[in-house]
């Protein structure tokens, strides 16, 4: 046993002062980057799509736009848990976010192609490769960025935290969304689109530049890696029936192969079927982002009471019905107000508690190539799911329904059988919380009223003007992890 001495157990706890200080400042600063991040991607990334559409993609190209990046993404991330046993997580992430915002440009020549008539016939695959980029660099740091933000953020503040900052990047999204399909719908009238698009990917460049700069301001912890952390894939899939964050990596990845079968063609839906302008497109697209917003406090509160198993167990039960509520109207009002209000409700627990279940259930060595691993996992998944789901939408003609109706039918199907065979099989990994519902329905009787002070009509004013204040749910004690080591 090592016994300090009064002067080394003062200097102990200045350094460890000094270090929270620094963690608390990277918090902070992980805030502004997202959003910056989030400036990019409204800006960007949420217009690939109709940027495809606009420049004549088919059906097919539209699902290979989904599902090639989805599959090269995760492959890459391998190869940057491997970087960072070699290189500074800090310099990683700086370099690799740079050279991401910089292939936006890719998507500029595109457009620029098109307006000359230059071989219309590869613009389309062209446009599909310089997104496979795009994605690339993002994903071979997204190794490097998941272990640091679990290092940053200890388990007991996880749910509020990601809440908040998610939140905050949310809504910064939104606005951006909304602006640019304004903007959009504009140069579409004036017959400038393409403009129109080449703009919003300058600035989704600028945006993800200025979000490089502030990683280089972040506060990342060394970390060192012991002999034996490491484990192929094979060895990976070949554990995962018997454990359970297996299980769990199982039944993410096979829910989201049945979410990308439809998930590209809600946008072509939209945009041909449908005939919506960019902004009503824009305003249905967005809608979902907004509840998941709003919800992101209740379920972040949640999470830290009663396990991210549980809420990943309540989105799970609300998921599947979001693509069939599409099969009933196709008013972009009842989109919004029903399917588009229970995506966010239920997509914004689902993803809360998945990605914070990976930061209770893996120790910080492991995270990394755990989290590669994960996401090849979900890659392949979404590339099997999204082309079969282009290969339907191209080549099934149906005379009883619409083709991309009939597809967010089986995808909801699909989800459905997922949940019921395989969520029983996850358990949850922290100790020190408040015993779970068995009916999800029960947790409304833990949930009560802020009264106002005096006029009940303070009371109403709070609830409509701060919606979420009706619910408050007691934060829970520290959690006890049962990791994989």
């Amino acid at each position: 046993m090592i016994i300090l001495d009064d002067s080394e157990k003062e200097e102990l706890t200045l350094k460890n002062a000094e270090i929270e200080k620094k963690l608390k400042k990277t918090r902070k600063l992980s805030i502004t980057e997202g959003s910056f991040s989030a400036i990019s991607g409204g800006a960007g990334e949420n217009y690939v799509a109709p940027y495809a559409l606009a420049l004549n993609a088919t059906n097919a190209e539209i699902g290979f736009l989904s599902s090639f990046p989805g599959l090269f993404g995760p492959i890459t991330q391998i190869f940057g848990s491997k970087l960072m046993e070699k290189y500074d997580r800090k310099k990683l992430i700086v370099t690799f976010v740079a050279l991401q915002a910089a292939s936006w440009l890719l998507f500029i020549i595109a457009g620029i192609l098109f307006l000359r008539s230059f071989a219309p016939e590869f613009i389309v695959p062209f446009l599909i490769i310089s997104y496979i980029i795009n994605i690339t660099f993002g994903s071979i740091v997204s190794p490097s960025w998941f272990s640091m933000m679990g290092e940053i953020t200890s388990e007991k503040m996880r749910g509020s935290y990601f809440s908040k900052r998610n939140r905050i990047n949310g809504t910064i999204a939104i606005i951006v969304t909304v602006a640019a399909a304004l903007w959009l719908d504009y140069t579409k009238k004036t017959d400038i689109v393409i403009y129109g698009f080449i703009a919003l990917f300058i600035i989704s460049a600028i945006g993800r530049s200025i979000s490089a700069y502030y990683f280089t301001r972040h506060y990342m912890p060394k970390i060192k890696f012991e002999k034996g952390y490491y484990f192929s894939f094979i060895q990976f899939i070949k554990k995962a029936p018997f454990n359970n964050f297996g299980h769990f990596a199982i039944y993410v990845a096979l829910v989201n192969l049945t979410v990308s079968f439809a998930g590209p063609f809600f946008a072509v839906y939209m945009l041909k079927d449908l005939s919506f302008n960019y902004t009503w497109f824009t305003l249905v697209n967005i809608s979902a982002s907004i509840f998941s917003v709003i919800m992101m406090p209740l379920w972040g509160k949640f999470a830290d009471k009663y396990g991210n198993r549980e809420l990943l167990r309540i989105g799970s039960i609300i998921v599947p019905f979001i693509p069939i509520l599409w099969l009933f109207n196709s008013n972009p009002i009842y989109l919004i107000l029903v399917p588009q209000l229970v995506s966010g409700i239920g997509w914004a627990a689902f993803n809360l508690g998945a990605s914070n279940f990976i930061y209770d259930a893996v120790t910080v060595q492991r995270r990394g190539i755990v989290v590669a691993y994960y996401s090849l996992l979900n890659g392949i998944a979404v590339f099997i799911g999204a082309s079969l789901g282009g290969l339907t939408a191209q080549y099934l003609h149906l005379s009883f329904m619409n083709v991309f109706l009939f597809i967010f039918l089986v995808s909801g199907i699909g989800r459905m059988i997922m949940v019921v065979s395989l969520l029983p099989h996850i358990k949850e990994v922290r100790n020190e919380i408040t015993p779970r519902e068995k009916n999800p329905l029960l947790y409304i009787t833990h949930l009560h009223l802020i009264n106002g002070p005096s006029h009940p009509l303070y009371g109403l004013l709070k609830v409509i003007v701060y919606p979420l204040s009706v619910f408050k749910i007691r934060k829970v004690k520290d959690e006890k992890s049962g990791k994989i080591s």
